[in-house]
Parts: C-alpha cells; sequence; structure tokens
C-alpha cells in the first residue's frame, strides 16, 4: 500500500513538473522586440506591432475561412462544387483590400525608414571599427580614440579549463573593459567599417544594427531617451571569438559625458608621455599580465602554451626566448599569412612593451626587458 502512495506522489510531482516547468523556465524569456529606449526604436516597436496584428487578422480571417469550408461543405455532407470558372467581382476584391492593406503599412513603414537613414544634424559621431575580435572607438569631434575588448572577468571564465562558476560572473560575455559613453537626449552618429572581416554592431534596446565592412563606412544613429546601460554583441560571425565581441554604451548626462571625454584626453596624453619613460620589471610584468589576458590569452592561452596546429605556444619560443627585436616587429607588424594581427595600431608603446616584457619573462622564459622607448623606435 506504501509502494502505491509512493508512485501516486511521485506522479503528481512529475506532473507538477510538466505543467510548470516550461512556464519556470520560459519566465525570462522574450519573444517580442526589445523595447528601445529611443523614439526611433519605439517606431520601429509599433510599426512591427502594427504588422503582426495585420497579419494576424488576416491569417485568422482566412483560416477561418477555409477551416469553415472544409467542415460544412464536404463531400460527406453531401456538398457538390459549384462550377464556374472566373468572376470579376471576387478578383477585384481580392486585389484591392491587400492593396489598402500594403498602403495603410508602407506609409508608417516609409516615414521610419527615412527617419532610421537621416543621420543629419548630430550631435556627437563615433567612427565604430570591428577588428578580430574587438572593436574601436573615435570621437571624431573630440579626438578621443580607443579599443573596446571583453572585461577581464569574462575573458578568464570562458577559457578552457578555467573551471570558473560563468552564473557568479557579473554580465558575463555582456561585458567590457572600456565602455563607451555618451550624453543622453543627444543624437549620435555612428560610422561602422571594418579592418578586416566583416561584423556587425548592434545594441538592440537602441534600435542600431549595422554590418561594419571592410573598405566601406555604414551610417546609423540613436537618441537615448534616458539614462542607462545598453549592452549589444557583433551580429555578423565573425571568426572563432565571435561570441566574445559585447558592445556597452553608457548613456550618462552631458555634464558627466563631458567631463568622461576631459578624463579620456587626460589618459591618452598621460599614455603618450610615458612613451619615453623607463619602467622597472615589476611594473612592465604587472601591466603586461592585464594586457595580454585582454588581447593574446584567447589564442597562445593563459599558461602561454598555445593551441597546437592552431596558434604556437610561448614558452620557450624561439620568438620569446630570441632576439627583442624580432619579437617587438612581430607584435607590433603582425605576420601576414598567420592569424597573427598588428598591435601597433591597437596599443600604445607602453602597452606594447609590457606585453612583449610579460611574453619574455614568463612561465620560465627569463629573456630581456623591452622598454616603450624599444617599440616607439620599431613602428
Amino acid at each position: 500500500m506504501s509502494a502505491i502512495k509512493t508512485m501516486r506522489k511521485l506522479s503528481s510531482l512529475l506532473m507538477a513538473v510538466v505543467l510548470l516547468g516550461p512556464g519556470i523556465a520560459l519566465a525570462d524569456y522574450q519573444l517580442n522586440m526589445t523595447q528601445s529606449a529611443t523614439l526611433l526604436g519605439k517606431d520601429i516597436y509599433d510599426l512591427h506591432q502594427l504588422v503582426m496584428w495585420i497579419c494576424t487578422v488576416a491569417g485568422v480571417l482566412v483560416f477561418g475561412v477555409m477551416i469553415y469550408s472544409m467542415i460544412n461543405h464536404r463531400k460527406s455532407k453531401g456538398a457538390v462544387a459549384a462550377q464556374f470558372h472566373e468572376s470579376t467581382t471576387v478578383e477585384i476584391i481580392w486585389t484591392t483590400i491587400p492593396l489598402i492593406i500594403l498602403i495603410l503599412i508602407a506609409i508608417p513603414a516609409t516615414k521610419t525608414l527615412i527617419d532610421y537613414e537621416d543621420t543629419s544634424n548630430s550631435d556627437v559621431t563615433i567612427k565604430v571599427t570591428g577588428w578580430q575580435w574587438k572593436w574601436q572607438y573615435e570621437y571624431l569631434n573630440e579626438g578621443v580614440s580607443f579599443f573596446s575588448s571583453l572585461d577581464k572577468a569574462s575573458n578568464e571564465a570562458r577559457q578552457t579549463g578555467s573551471g570558473a562558476d560563468v552564473t557568479a560572473v557579473d554580465n558575463y560575455l555582456l561585458n567590457v573593459d572600456k565602455p563607451i559613453v555618451v550624453p543622453v537626449g543627444k543624437k549620435v552618429r555612428i560610422l561602422t567599417t571594418s579592418n578586416d572581416v566583416i561584423h556587425a554592431w548592434w545594441v538592440p534596446e537602441l534600435a542600431v544594427k549595422r554590418d561594419a565592412v571592410p573598405g566601406y563606412i555604414n551610417e546609423s544613429w540613436f537618441k537615448a531617451e534616458k539614462t542607462g546601460t545598453y549592452r549589444g554583441q557583433c551580429a555578423e560571425l565573425c571568426g572563432k571569438d565571435h561570441g566574445f565581441m559585447p558592445i556597452v554604451v553608457n548613456v550618462v548626462e552631458e555634464a558627466d559625458y563631458n567631463k568622461w571625454v576631459v578624463a579620456q584626453k587626460s589618459a591618452a596624453a598621460a599614455a603618450f608621455a610615458g612613451s619615453d619613460k623607463t619602467f622597472s620589471k615589476d611594473e612592465l610584468m604587472k601591466k603586461g599580465a592585464d594586457v595580454y589576458a585582454a588581447n593574446c590569452a584567447a589564442c597562445h592561452q593563459a599558461n602561454g602554451a598555445g593551441l597546437p596546429g592552431v596558434f604556437p605556444g610561448l614558452v620557450a619560443s624561439a620568438i620569446t626566448t630570441g632576439d627583442a627585436k624580432g619579437h617587438i616587429d612581430i607584435v607590433v607588424k603582425g605576420k601576414a599569412g598567420t592569424a597573427m594581427a598588428a598591435y601597433g595600431p591597437q596599443l600604445n608603446d607602453v602597452d606594447l612593451a609590457a606585453v612583449i616584457t610579460y611574453e619574455r619573462n614568463s612561465w620560465g622564459n627569463g629573456a630581456s626587458v623591452v622598454q616603450p622607448a624599444d617599440v616607439k623606435a620599431a613602428r
């Protein structure tokens, strides 16, 4: 008897899981378009809703007539098909009604499309360049430029064999080391292009998605109506690290934006001045570890072992233990015909000297120290 009661409890539990499980799993799952923080995004959303309801009503009417006809005019009920070949009236009706519907859709769609393509009278212009696999941002009116990569916590957690609990990482794979900052209520013009392959700059909540194509510049824009942090991703399959190219946009008050611009210019000036400074080995190793984690570990691995047959290891390699000039040259200029990118355009002299020193003195290599002046002379 107890066995029967146990089976009944298990059956009840199983039924509860079957009935409630999908609802729990889909509680945070969004089927509709993302609600936008821009007026243009809201227009796109409203247009989507309008077309969806028109299609829904049309579908219900068409399939309703079909189902009704099949049920009430089937052969088993004695229905006999009418014998006629054409009807001018019917043809006029089923041509006119769809035409009217298309015109009703075309009017708001055309207006929204024109607004979407109108990048004139912008307050801020940012050139966005896709690299494998990071983004470069250049504020054309402000003289600010920097690269934005996957944040350190996500980058470390995503490494094979890291053992990290990715659920404990805030905004896993959707956070960056340097987000872009824009003022609220200002029109931001985005110019997208690419340095290598096709990427796509996509931020759903800002209603922006544009392909970044080598040799071309595509335009788009947004104007955020409220402050906040908005996240996106590369939406084009651009290579092995395609899933690790997030986008973060911080929308702030105009006064805060102006302070940020001043801080960025000061940081750039300090980095430029540092190219003539001589650093200690410990200083270079500490900074180099961060630069390596952000730019090199994905291919050469955190332990410098590389991926056999794909990316060479740096442990006791001819590059990292040989002549420093050869090491500097390949890091700064890259290597044609391989996946080794040129980091000269991406990193400043201090960062390059630090990462090269780190590679030459980690994993038991014990080679020489490279200073920013050495990198500057090799450019």
